[in-house]
């Protein structure tokens, strides 16, 4: 609960929120071409992972611990970061990141990309903007 960890998680709250403005230009695309759905796929992992070791860096500030994305997906939504919905999203995400690997398979690529626009991304985009509001606070 020192200023380390504090300053440590507001800047892993920064890059967060690049990493989500460009997964916020990568989903208001309508259609991609395969290598476009790929850098859709990639931006959404990078965002996925800042978004859990930014919540993993806020827990160890509240004085918490969580060595996994699982671990800190749960704590979050115990700690009330997370309504049921948006837990249930990321952890799907996390689940899938297999599927969402596969995007040289056009059947798995599209699946990827309708739980990345619909399901994955406005989760994350709820996260954040609770961790700003834990920021200013």
């Amino acid at each position: 609960m020192g200023d380390s960890n504090s300053s440590r998680w507001r800047q892993r709250l920064n890059n967060f929120r690049l990493a989500l403005a460009e997964l916020n230009k990568a989903c208001a695309q309508e259609r991609y071409s395969n290598l476009e759905r790929a850098g859709l796929v990639q931006t959404f992992e990078f965002s996925f992972e800042l978004a859990w070791k930014t919540l993993k860096d806020w827990l160890d500030d509240q004085g918490f611990e969580a060595r996994t994305p699982r671990e800190a997906l749960r704590q979050a939504f115990a700690a009330a970061l997370l309504d049921e919905e948006g837990a249930e999203a990321l952890l799907d995400a996390l689940d899938k990141r297999n599927l969402l690997a596969h995007t040289y398979r056009e059947t798995l690529a599209k699946e990827a990309e309708n739980l990345i626009k619909q399901r994955y991304h406005p989760a994350l985009r709820c996260l954040l903007q609770i961790l700003e509001e834990k920021a200013g606070e």
